[in-house]
């Protein structure tokens, strides 16, 4: 046996039944879900119960983050836009015309990504409208937490249906 077979014998190539692609797809939205425009949730709550120099340290994260996604937006949008859309077009056509399983796994992550920059974007434009203090400014950040939180759920519901027909599909035409 050689260094090839063992590796993809320890690495399983098939992503759905990959334990790594699971735990990935968990940190994932665990991660998105827990830091709300770049600041910590915690953080947030903290500085609802606390105020003082905590909600000052929030909103001024809040509006460093928020000065930042827009300046991306409105200075590399179209680009940004050409860029995403070409790579998303690409991995859908290999994971669902071309069958390839490892695009398909990338898609199931990647799109829901999608959503939630475009929803970033549109919660930095409400903060910067005037939503960027005390409880209007924890009010939006919740929101998008909660909106981002649906998005995770059915994300994971959707690619873990998929998954499990992706494998039994592979079990029984072995």
């Amino acid at each position: 046996m050689d260094i090839y077979d063992t590796v993809l014998e320890v690495i399983d190539m098939r992503s759905f039944s990959n334990l790594w692609y699971w735990i990935a797809l968990a940190v994932l939205w665990s991660s998105t879900s827990h830091w709300v425009l770049g600041v910590p949730q915690d953080l947030i709550h903290r500085a609802r119960r606390q105020g003082g120099q905590t909600e000052q340290d929030v909103e001024a994260m809040v509006q460093i983050n928020q000065r930042r996604i827009l300046g991306i937006a409105r200075t590399a949008a179209m680009p940004l836009f050409a860029s995403v859309a070409f790579l998303m077009t690409v991995l859908t056509l290999l994971a669902f015309r071309y069958d390839v399983e490892f695009a398909q796994a990338v898609f199931f992550l990647a799109a829901p990504m999608v959503l939630v920059g475009w929803l970033s974007v549109f919660t930095a434009a409400k903060i910067e409208a005037g939503e960027d203090r005390g409880p209007a400014l924890y009010r939006r950040l919740l929101i998008h937490r909660r909106i981002v939180q649906v998005i995770g759920m059915l994300s994971i519901f959707v690619t873990s249906i998929y998954g499990m027909y992706q494998n039994l599909n592979i079990s029984i035409l072995n």
